[in-house]
């Protein structure tokens, strides 16, 4: 669409990514910046046509945003009458959901997709579609709408309330199902939200957007779009109710339920920042559930909250370890997100967890003893977000008595109530690492194993009811956010839970039934933060309707949060199958609770594999929906892009008119090329192939897509097995030991690429390749499937320890596999990089003490206490090619090593 077409509708124009929105000048839209400015100053706001309105000349600052306030106030300050809805009014009899007793709006089951019939799919579009609209009934006047959110990482609320419709539009049309849009330029500049990089990744939210009546014109036009596909388009034919249909992921139509939990998403994520709303701009809807009961509790104390009085006694219950599968079933009969099909089992070990999550009162004890003081408390870039934003206590805590005072009331979405200290805290990753941090160190744990940590996504499936946990849930009638609305799913029973609106707030903490482990919210009332990364499950793909929705976050900077909150509704955590995230600077309606084991937590962190990008770190500059997420973890290999370069790195044979590993010329650093045969080399040297009776055995960990591996098999290992954590490379690695043509781009200039078939080394034949299998696995838990591995001969870890979160845990890993006499062949440059490992786990390249501490030597101790004998020291270059005229050179650090 050109701009020029764009600009005759009166609006300047903008396009939004993922990551930050790139506005335009609000001096775009008149004539003269001078004259602009001019405005500005004497206390008037340019319009999207270009006039001036007078604004609130008692306004002592302008800011940009405020060019959006053009008199809308007359219809927007008061309570919404019906003309506000564009679906359906929320009344009783009228809009689906709408309860006869309270007259609160609360979300329906979700859809059985194997029983989809025009009547029902209408009712759950009318439910959705209207509980948006009451959210935003709760802003009194123009301005919540327009004013950036007090940390400036999202856009202003006008994007949202026009985002939701926009996303139905385009993604029916990339499905085929419509052929033309409603407004082109609004299915633009709504079409894409952000996804801020970092806490203090700010932007000015000050472009000139339609007014909230314009939008709301948009949304009745999509309205009528959206319902007349479900009651006319052929896919749907149910045959007037008597014969429904199956909506599986390849029907046009999951698209149309793909808006519908898309808008379940932003239904909560609005209402965080709604939350986050000063208060005199907000009013509290007629038909928006009503508060816990709870909440209409007078404050229960006037001083220091008591445990047992104000808030109840946390204990540590045990739960036993056993092997965990993650997982939705292709075949499960309800909408899913990309990210929740696959399949991993996780081994969990005995662990130990609260009892309830962490409430305030309890995290009113870390506040009191100056936890937010207290630098010690905090990793490094939670320390820098604190002080950033100078947090002194959680965000929705509001200061309610002189200064020093310790004196709060609580702010739910629409209104500030006396503080409950029974109800679960609500802060971000790092406030409850630090809360972790400052616990452990008061019961005596800190730096021990079993210090205290927040949950995992596998521990967490082991804490909830069967009817949350995917092992268990085979038929619809087993996942109950597929059998119960909002107001049943609070009813009284063995499995109610603070969840899809029942209630419009927190509840205590003990105020519903704990699961067969004895943990009470393991489902609803607020989300939990785990120590995972947001990280795809083997055979992850993504949907081509939506292609960006998970796979530009799999970077290892989003921590997965688990069980939902009160606000969450069907996929958006009230089924057991979600897979949701957030980075670890985000507010939401989550908190956490307590976790301690002597074991490592068997958690999925991403950022560990990166052998070939080593020495560009990720920047905040990145976007995250292209080489951002490819450099900022293992997520990136999941990229077609990166396959082809690993392709083209492990396979040097593989050549064309076109393409030599290497331009030649004078002083060519032909040396550098073939890198993972060299490596391959070493571990052959130092292992004795061809006087041992015995069938020898190697481990190629972090394997890629297998070019070392099978060198060690041509070279004399009778099996050699390639572990990675990449699903994709590991696909590729399968596809070269089979024997299939695989084709790869290798760029040339520009967007000129030529393509290439990978081809084996001329070592590498059929028999060779038969010696080779290649698995999904994870560098630092090799110790923990060390059973089912077995033992080897030798083992190859080729740039890969600083790129792994936990190089101590790998290490004892290779000490746990590796026999008496074999050897391990360590390469690496030492790039340590907070991006992937914790400074806390750097062998060296830090200042302690004064003294500075060399990696070099550090690896040389760590290996020697594990029994390893170092037989070698070699420095070995690596050269990357980027395109045909741009390389990197690299020289990494090569040892070998015998075990004793």
């Amino acid at each position: 669409m050109a701009s020029a077409a764009l600009q005759q509708r009166g609006f300047s124009t903008f396009k939004g990514d993922r990551k930050r929105s790139q506005s335009t000048s609000v001096q775009a839209t008149v004539q003269s910046p001078s004259l602009g400015e001019s405005l500005h100053r004497n206390g008037f706001a340019v319009t999207h046509t270009g006039a001036a309105t007078q604004t609130d000349v008692g306004r002592s600052n302008f800011e940009e945003w405020m060019v959006n306030l053009r008199g809308e106030d007359a219809w927007l300050t008061s309570d919404r009458n019906l003309e506000w809805f564009t679906g359906k009014a929320p009344l009783p009899g009228i809009c689906p959901g709408v309860s006869p007793v309270d007259g609160g709006i609360r979300s329906l089951p979700m859809p059985n997709l194997n029983k989809v019939t025009r009547e029902e799919t209408q009712a759950y579009f009318d439910n959705s579609w209207t509980l948006v609209e009451v959210l935003f009934a709760g802003f009194k006047g123009e301005e919540p709408f327009y004013r950036p959110p007090v940390h400036g990482l999202r856009h202003p609320q006008i994007f949202y309330y026009g985002h939701t419709p926009c996303l139905y539009i385009n993604k029916l049309l990339v499905a085929g199902v419509l052929k033309e849009p409603v407004d082109p330029y609004f299915e633009s500049i709504f079409e894409v939200g952000v996804d801020e990089m970092l806490w203090d990744d700010m932007h000015k939210n000050d472009m000139v957007w339609p007014t909230v009546a314009q939008v709301q014109e948009y949304r009745r036009k999509v309205y009528r779009v959206v319902s007349e596909v479900i009651a006319t388009h052929p896919s749907l034919d149910d045959k007037d109710g008597t014969a429904p249909v199956t909506v599986t992921w390849d029907h046009p139509m999951w698209s149309l339920f793909m808006g519908f939990e898309h808008e379940a998403i932003h239904l909560e994520t609005s209402s965080v920042l709604f939350r986050e709303t000063p208060i005199p701009l907000m009013q509290v809807p007629k038909a928006w559930p009503k508060l816990h009961p709870s909440a209409g509790r007078s404050s229960f104390c006037h001083g220091s909250p008591l445990e047992g009085e104000a808030f109840p006694k946390n204990e540590m219950l045990p739960v036993a370890g056993s092997d965990v599968e993650l997982g939705k079933p292709r075949d499960f009969p309800s909408y899913g997100w990309d990210n929740e099909y696959g399949h991993r089992t996780v081994k969990v070990p005995d662990f130990s967890a609260s009892k309830y999550m962490i409430s305030n009162g309890e995290f009113w004890q870390f506040v009191a003893d100056g936890g937010y003081r207290n630098e010690k408390y905090w990793a490094e870039d939670g320390w820098a977000w604190r002080r950033y934003r100078n947090m002194k206590w959680p965000f929705f805590w509001v200061p309610d008595g002189p200064q020093g005072s310790m004196l709060f009331k609580l702010r739910t979405v629409f209104e500030e109530i006396d503080m409950q200290w029974d109800w679960p805290v609500d802060v971000n990753y790092h406030e409850a690492k630090a809360y972790c941090a400052w616990k452990s160190e008061k019961d005596g744990i800190a730096g021990r194993p079993e210090a205290y940590r927040v949950i995992t996504e596998a521990e967490h499936h082991l804490i909830r009811p069967e009817k949350a946990r995917p092992e268990m849930m085979k038929r619809a009638e087993d996942d109950r956010a597929l059998c119960v609305g909002g107001e049943e799913y609070a009813v009284p029973a063995p499995e109610a839970a603070n969840l899809n609106l029942a209630y419009a707030s927190q509840s205590p903490v003990g105020s519903f039934p704990a699961s067969p482990t004895g943990h009470h919210d393991s489902m609803g009332n607020a989300w939990e933060w785990t120590e995972d990364h947001f990280n795809p499950l083997e055979g992850f793909e993504v949907h081509p309707v939506y292609d960006d929705f998970s796979a530009p976050c799999f970077d290892g900077r989003h921590h997965m949060i688990m069980g939902g909150s009160f606000v969450s509704c069907s996929d958006n955590g009230a089924s057991g199958f979600c897979r949701y995230h957030f980075r670890p600077h985000f507010l939401q309606h989550s908190g956490f609770r307590l976790v301690s084991s002597s074991s490592a937590a068997p958690a999925t962190l991403l950022g560990s594999r990166y052998p070939l990008e080593e020495e560009e770190a990720p920047t905040q500059n990145n976007s995250a929906a292209g080489t951002g997420a490819e450099l900022a973890g293992a997520a990136g290999y999941e990229t077609q892009r990166l396959v082809d370069q690993y392709l083209g790195f492990h396979f040097p044979a593989s050549q064309s008119d076109k393409v030599q590993p290497i331009i030649s010329h004078s002083h060519a650093p032909e040396h550098a090329l073939r890198f993972p045969q060299r490596v391959a080399k070493l571990l052959l040297e130092a292992t004795s192939t061809g006087s041992s009776s015995s069938s020898l055995r190697a481990l190629d960990v972090g394997c890629a897509v297998g070019g070392t591996s099978f060198e060690l098999a041509a070279g004399g290992f009778d099996e050699v097995v390639g572990i990675d954590f990449s699903a994709a490379f590991i696909g590729a690695a399968q596809r070269m030991q089979r024997g299939e043509a695989i084709r790869f781009k290798v760029p040339l200039e520009g967007e000129l690429q030529a393509d290439v078939c990978a081809q084996h080394e001329p070592n590498v034949d059929a028999a060779v390749r038969e010696r080779v299998s290649f698995r999904t696995g994870d560098a630092c838990r090799l110790k923990e499937d060390a059973a089912e591995l077995g033992t080897f001969d030798g083992a190859v870890l080729a740039n890969l320890l600083c790129r792994l979160p936990d190089p101590l845990a790998c290490l004892d890993g290779l000490q746990a596999v590796i026999k008496p006499g074999g050897a391990v062949v360590i390469v690496t440059p030492f790039s340590w990089l907070q991006d992937f490992t914790p400074k806390s786990q750097w062998l060296g390249g830090y200042v302690q003490s004064g003294v500075e501490v060399d990696s070099k030597e550090q690896l040389q101790m760590q290996m020697e206490k594990r029994g390893f004998v170092k037989l070698s020291e070699h420095q070995m270059p690596l050269l990357i090619r980027e395109h045909r005229r741009k390389y990197q050179y690299v020289v990494s650090e090569a040892t070998s090593w015998r075990k004793a």
